[in-house]
């Protein structure tokens, strides 16, 4: 491959569309992601599956970027769908987007390998936001979803004197420290990139770097670790 062929396959890859699963047990709802997301500039759904033996299927044959799976499931159930595509070690990202948003629903779908939870009521402009981020090695949880976990993890940790950061923080610098304080936050790379005045190239690449010198998966994982250490508190 000449090298004007290899940056013609580098353009192409960059401009590919992030493609979609769209994983649901109701055929109206699936036609109405469907509907929301066609508008939607970058994105194309490639899929649709009823339950989850066929959004496992579907995601080993199209290998789709994102899935956006329901939690109840006919066959197997989102959560042991997406339990099987994160241990298979498919390049395939799931996105929970259900009507039940339980402390433990919620618990359990990151454990199982979940990118984001989000609810059915969700606006399509923030659910294609989700997708996108998702896609992009990020992790989102509902606002109002976090800051319930959030708070109900506080309640169950130690009092701040009796904690100490993890010793692994103390590989990180100066800076990563920073974009590690404001993603416990919620902050998104945007906003981030302002708060420190860098570009969000940049932060991307702090972020990459502490959640690998941390031995995190994503976002979220960060999140409750920054809280379990009590480098940050509710309200802090």
């Amino acid at each position: 491959m000449t090298a004007g062929d290899r940056a013609t396959a580098t353009a192409s890859a960059a401009t590919r569309p992030v493609r979609v699963l769209l994983a649901d047990d109701q055929p109206m709802l699936r036609s109405g992601l469907r509907m929301a997301l066609a508008g939607a500039t970058g994105l194309a759904v490639v899929g649709e599956a009823g339950d989850g033996v066929e959004a496992l299927d579907l995601s080993r044959r199209l290998l789709p970027d994102v899935v956006v799976m329901d939690v109840r499931l006919p066959r197997l159930d989102g959560l042991a769908a997406t339990r099987a595509i994160s241990d298979s070690g498919l390049p395939v990202r799931v996105l929970i987007l259900t009507a039940a948003d339980t402390d433990e629903q919620v618990l359990a779908a990151v454990a199982a390998g979940a990118a984001g939870y989000l609810g059915k009521n969700v606006p399509p402009a923030e659910l294609v936001s989700a997708i996108r981020a998702v896609a992009g090695g990020g992790s989102v949880v509902a606002p109002l979803i976090l800051a319930r976990l959030l708070g109900r993890l506080a309640e169950a940790l130690p009092a701040p004197a009796a904690m100490s950061a993890a010793p692994a923080l103390g590989a990180l610098t100066e800076r990563e420290r920073e974009v590690f304080m404001h993603i416990a936050k919620g902050h998104s790379n945007a906003e981030i990139a302002r708060a420190l005045t860098v570009s969000e190239t940049t932060v991307k690449t702090h972020v990459g770097h502490l959640l690998t010198k941390l031995g995190l998966r994503d976002r979220v994982q960060a999140v409750v670790l920054a809280y379990e250490t009590g480098l940050v508190r509710p309200g802090g």
